[in-house]
C-alpha cells in the first residue's frame, strides 16, 4: 500500500514520508475492542503501553477513533453528548492499548452518571502507570474552555504527559485554524505536562491522520 499522503491542513509538524509510513501500518494491523470499564473497580489489569483519548462530550473521541484505526464502526458515535459511557479498551498489534474515555462536562445524562464518569477519568488519569500520553481533543471551532482547564491542571499536577488535538479542523476556516492553534499553543506554555506541538485533524476527511498516526507510533519506540 502507499504512504500516507500529507494532510490539506496547514501548518502541522513536517513528519518525514518513513515515519508516516511507519505510522500507517501500525495501525492498519489487527485493532480488536478488549473491554469496557464504567467504574474502578472494572479497570483491565495494566499490561501494553497505553494513550487516552479524553475530551469534552461531543468533541470528537469516538469518530477521532475509527478514522485512526480506518474502520467505520470500532468505536460507536452519536451526535448526542455522552453517548460513551465507560472507558473503552482497544489493543493495537498486541503493542499498545488504546482508551477511548467518557466525555467530560455537558453530557445528556443523569447528575449522578456524570459525577461517576467524571470520577472514573479522574483515576485513571492520575494512577496508570502504563499510560504515555493523553492526546486531549479540542473542538477547534471553540477552543479551550473551563472543563478543559480542570483537566489539563490535573494532569499537569499527577505529571501525565498529554498533547493537545484540534478537531473538526475542517468546519472551520484556514486563517482561524490557525489563529485558535496559535492561542492554544500559547496557552499550553504555561503547562508542564503538556506537549508544544498542537495537531489539528479532520475525522471526516482524513486531514493530520497521517501525522497524529506517526506521532502514536513514535511513542512505541522512544
Amino acid at each position: 500500500m502507499s504512504e500516507e499522503k500529507r494532510s490539506a491542513i496547514p501548518g502541522l509538524p513536517d513528519i518525514d514520508d518513513a515515519a508516516r509510513e511507519i505510522g500507517r501500518k501500525f495501525f492498519a494491523g489487527p485493532c480488536e475492542f478488549v473491554a469496557g470499564a464504567a467504574s474502578e473497580e472494572s479497570l483491565i489489569p495494566v499490561s501494553l503501553p497505553e494513550i487516552a483519548i479524553a475530551g469534552r462530550s461531543n468533541v470528537g473521541k469516538s469518530s477521532l477513533v475509527n478514522a485512526l484505526t480506518g474502520r467505520k464502526t470500532l468505536a460507536r458515535t452519536s451526535s448526542n453528548p455522552g453517548h460513551t459511557q465507560q472507558l473503552n479498551f482497544f489493543a493495537l498489534n498486541e503493542r499498545l492499548m488504546l482508551v477511548d474515555m467518557p466525555g467530560y462536562g455537558f453530557a445528556k445524562a443523569p447528575k449522578e452518571k456524570v459525577e461517576t464518569w467524571t470520577a472514573l477519568i479522574r483515576t485513571y488519569l492520575s494512577g496508570r502507570p502504563t499510560l504515555r500520553r493523553v492526546f486531549l481533543l479540542i473542538d477547534s471551532r471553540h477552543g479551550i474552555k473551563t472543563p478543559d482547564r480542570e483537566i489539563m491542571k490535573m494532569l499537569d499536577t499527577t505529571a501525565v504527559p498529554y498533547q493537545v488535538v484540534l478537531t473538526k479542523a475542517d468546519k472551520i476556516s484556514i486563517p482561524a485554524l490557525a489563529a485558535v492553534r496559535t492561542k492554544t499553543e500559547s496557552e499550553l506554555s504555561s503547562h508542564p505536562a503538556a506537549f508544544p506541538i498542537v495537531l489539528a485533524t479532520s475525522s471526516e476527511k482524513g486531514d493530520g491522520m497521517a501525522e497524529l498516526r506517526a506521532t502514536i507510533a513514535a511513542l512505541l519506540r522512544d
